[in-house]
């Protein structure tokens, strides 16, 4: 179960830098980004424990990097600026 924590909070904070340096200008500051991405992965190896048992290593650490890059998806912010039209136009 340590392992298993251990290598879920590590996936996530590996996915979480590799979010922050690949798209620095669409998320907010990495204080935010690299603890969401670790929480997101806790939670998700949680679930996946929760839902298959704890025989299964493999399984929980997808279900842990599904929901890491689930949480961080959510911190993203619009590439350009949104453009509006008038509804006069």
């Amino acid at each position: 179960m340590l392992l298993e924590a251990l290598s879920a909070a590590i996936l996530g904070l590996a996915l979480a830098w590799a979010a922050a340096h690949r798209l620095p200008h669409r998320l907010p500051a990495r204080v935010l980004v690299l603890p969401t991405g670790v929480a997101g992965a806790l939670f998700g190896a949680f679930l996946t424990h929760s839902a298959l048992g704890a025989d299964s290593l493999l399984p929980n650490l997808v279900g842990a990097a599904a929901v890491s890059a689930a949480s961080l998806s959510l911190l993203l912010r619009p590439a350009g600026r949104l453009r509006r039209r008038s509804a006069t136009a």
